[in-house]
């Protein structure tokens, strides 16, 4: 299993950079709008994991910090942007968002400790959960929409599916983390579940970089 977990990670890694690079190819088409800023947080997020990959063969770091405080805040505050200020074109809501996630950090400092915590499980539970309502949010506007027929032209469409595959379906594994991860030493069962877990969650990720690669190929959103 654990050699299986090896490779799919690096599937995984590779799909990131080639969201990455599909959207540098899709660029010059998108400059000019604020889809422009999906191509950044691509390949912010496949450097990001670049480094967390090969980061410590050049400089000591303390990696569940840098993925802790940077690259998933990164992540959330990015996509409520994208939908509430972008797809909704209500900024309010982005703020509003993004603060209650923010301030999330002072009761998970307080009340569990993140040393030696691989994931802010607290944290990380109601960034998923702040994420689910735009999810389902964008589902409804596009059911509503009258180029419901037309979905698969929509670039928000893929996005929205892979959000919701990684975040909302690995939402469980996250949240009960750290209670897996302890169980684990102390049963076979529990460490049979905890791996399926981990392999779905690398599994997500591919889908979901294989979904944000395809809204550049057939999504022809131009707003």
């Amino acid at each position: 299993m654990v050699e299986f977990q090896l490779m799919v990670q690096e599937v995984m890694f590779w799909t990131e950079g080639l969201a990455a690079v599909v959207a540098l190819l899709y660029y010059n088409r998108i400059k000019n709008q604020y889809w422009k800023y999906f191509v950044y947080y691509l390949i912010f997020i496949f450097l990001a994991e670049a480094v967390g990959k090969w980061g410590l063969n050049f400089i000591e770091f303390d990696k569940s910090a840098f993925y802790n405080y940077l690259v998933i805040p990164v992540q959330f505050i990015f996509f409520y942007w994208l939908y509430a200020a972008k797809s909704f074109n209500r900024p309010k809501l982005f703020v509003g968002l993004s603060l209650i996630y923010v301030l999330s950090f002072i009761p998970s400092e307080i009340f569990f400790p993140s040393a030696h915590k691989i994931m802010l499980s607290l944290n990380y539970t109601l960034g998923c959960l702040l994420l689910m309502i735009l999810v389902i949010m964008e589902y409804n506007k596009q059911i509503n929409s009258s180029n419901i027929l037309d979905f698969d032209k929509n670039r928000m469409f893929y996005i929205n599916l892979g959000v919701t595959l990684f975040y909302i379906g690995t939402l469980p594994f996250w949240a009960f983390f750290e209670w897996l991860k302890f169980y684990r030493k102390l049963s076979d069962i529990y460490h049979e579940i905890y791996d399926i877990y981990y392999v779905g969650f690398l599994a997500a990720i591919i889908v979901m970089n294989t979904l944000f690669s395809i809204s550049f190929i057939w999504g022809k959103q131009n707003s």
